[in-house]
């Protein structure tokens, strides 16, 4: 017991230090040609140590678990994970030296496998997405390890009152624009543990009655829009979603849609293409989730523009392009998907020169 004592106090340590360590992700200025009176903040999460959103979220999992007691010293730890999580997972278990292990679907990005086997995890992939849950706590109750059930956990593990949340933090860096309380703060999802931490801290820091709210991007493939728009949490999806980390067949315990005011559904396409788009005005790649975030914010702009209202809109940049090069960087992986960019590309080019983005895209705020 004793033993036991000293070597949680020593992990609980060593994580704050690595916490300690890292300074905030930066809040980037995104100066685009169609901007008339708005301006659009990134919220830069790939300068973590291990290069996404998911960070935070590995960081709060592994103190909940082990003040739960669920994790020891000789704990294997296992996650269900589309990669980004089980990269920041596989960082943490290296940190405190436990054995972990990411369950994964089998499409998951080389880049991503070996993030994880380069922090020391062990990739177990299978076939099909909605194999995850199982086969993590399958792996689980035959390893006597603890199944971290990020989709489970995500929302309730993050403390949203503050201590340098993802959404404290946003309005510290807005402090000193010329719009300090933005007017949305969109964000994708995927257990929900982002969109329930930001939409309560708005909340919670009294930014609804100044006018913040809170949209979610869904990508195809996702059950979150139907279940927000329908009230509804028992829809199921057949396939998982192309953009690796958000997006998912199933309405996760995590997702509360509540805290939302709106939602947009936005096609891969058009993620795709705002990859490129985003690539020439920011000068570097981004991951898939940012693309899908970025349709909606110049969506929600261009509302903002045409009724001719000033402020804000802060999206975030989840990780790095680097993890997709043979995917959403790739022209013959896109055709393989039967994707044609050029529509959203047009439009894109076409929000440069009128600052206004044509496409109708699905919307609603019905929660």
């Amino acid at each position: 017991m004793v033993n036991n004592a000293r070597w949680l106090s020593d992990a609980i340590a060593r994580i704050d230090a690595d916490f300690n360590r890292s300074s905030d992700t930066h809040l980037i200025k995104l100066d685009l040609p169609g901007l008339r009176n708005v301006d659009i903040y990134l919220k830069d999460e790939s300068t973590h140590p291990t290069g996404s959103l998911k960070h935070r979220l590995a960081r709060s999992l592994f103190l909940f678990g082990l003040c739960n007691g669920w994790i020891t010293q000789n704990t294997p730890v296992i996650e269900a994970s589309s990669g980004s999580t089980a990269v920041s997972e596989a960082y943490f278990a290296k940190l405190l030296g436990l054995r972990f292990i990411a369950v994964m679907p089998r499409t998951t990005s080389a880049q991503k496998i070996a993030k994880i086997e380069f922090y020391g995890g062990e990739c177990h992939l299978v076939d099909n997405g909605s194999e995850i849950y199982t086969e993590s706590q399958r792996l689980a109750s035959e390893l006597g390890g603890h199944y971290m059930d990020q989709f489970t956990y995500a929302e309730r593990a993050t403390d949203w009152r503050g201590n340098n949340n993802i959404a404290e933090s946003i309005f510290q860096q807005l402090q000193r624009e010329p719009h300090p309380v933005p007017r949305w703060i969109v964000v994708s999802a995927g257990t929900g543990g982002t969109s329930s931490t930001i939409g309560r801290y708005i909340r919670y820091g009294g930014h609804i009655a100044q006018g913040c709210e809170l949209c979610v991007a869904d990508p195809e493939n996702s059950v979150f829009y139907e279940a927000f728009a329908s009230g509804r949490s028992d829809i199921t999806g057949q396939c998982g979603s192309r953009i690796e980390g958000i997006g998912r067949p199933r309405v996760e315990p995590s997702f509360n849609p509540a805290v939302i005011d709106r939602m947009v559904r936005v096609p891969d396409a058009a993620s795709f293409a705002a990859l490129r788009y985003l690539e020439r005005h920011l000068g570097r790649r981004c991951g898939g989730s940012t693309g899908t975030n970025l349709i909606a914010t110049l969506s929600l702009v261009s509302e903002m523009q045409k009724a001719g209202e000033k402020g804000s809109v802060v999206t975030l940049l989840c990780d790095g392009g680097h993890r997709y090069i043979d995917t959403y960087f790739n022209p013959a992986w896109i055709a393989s998907q039967g994707l044609d960019l050029t529509e959203w590309e047009r439009a894109l080019d076409n929000f440069d020169r009128s600052g206004v983005f044509e496409p109708g895209l699905e919307s609603t705020t019905t929660g």
